[in-house]
């Protein structure tokens, strides 16, 4: 007698076709390494340095378009290029996957954010002119966003968060025999 087979999606217990092309719970055995690389791609905290940059230089992105363009209401309070990548620049070294996969301490946390504002902040003084500075607010607004972006993406890892997230990651793809249940137990595992 042979045995019979049955495909089952493990979440609704419907029959599903194994033959099936889309279906997508047939075992292909890449689905946990699949689900981490998806997870991975997912985080991208140096994406926001990009945009902070632009808000810098005094530009907004048009949503047609999707060209970043110069608000002429911020024209006075905008950094320079060179300004804008420099501070942009600085926080990359923070905002970064392998910064948000790592396993910091508050400790550590707070000399980082202190060096990292302390830096921008003589960035911006010994620079003033090539920045673009003219008042003196554009240091604080500077020393705001440095600290902010900064807390945030190092924050992210404290306690091993997101490692913890992506190694309980698992994706189950169960295939159930009907056989087997209805003998129950193992002694349907052990029938040729």
């Amino acid at each position: 007698m042979a045995e019979e087979f049955v495909y089952v999606n493990a979440d609704t217990g419907e029959q599903v076709n194994p033959g099936n092309a889309n279906n997508s719970y047939v075992p292909t055995g890449t689905s946990y390494k699949a689900d981490k690389a998806d997870l991975l791609e997912k985080i991208k905290p140096d994406l926001i340095v990009e945009v902070i940059k632009h808000k810098l230089m005094g530009e907004e992105l048009n949503i047609k378009t999707q060209k970043w363009e110069p608000v002429e209401a911020l024209k006075e309070y905008a950094l320079t290029r060179i300004g804008a990548e420099m501070i942009s620049n600085l926080m990359l070294g923070v905002s970064s996957q392998n910064v948000s996969l790592s396993s910091l301490k508050d400790r550590e946390i707070k000399q980082r954010l202190l060096e990292i504002s302390k830096t921008a902040q003589y960035m911006a003084l010994e620079n003033w002119i090539e920045f673009g500075i003219k008042r003196r607010t554009q240091f604080y607004f500077i020393h705001q966003i440095v600290y902010s972006n900064s807390l945030v993406v190092l924050k992210q890892p404290e306690g091993e968060g997101i490692r913890k997230l992506i190694a309980g990651t698992i994706t189950e793809n169960r295939v159930y025999n009907q056989q087997n249940e209805k003998e129950g137990g193992l002694k349907g595992l052990f029938r040729r």
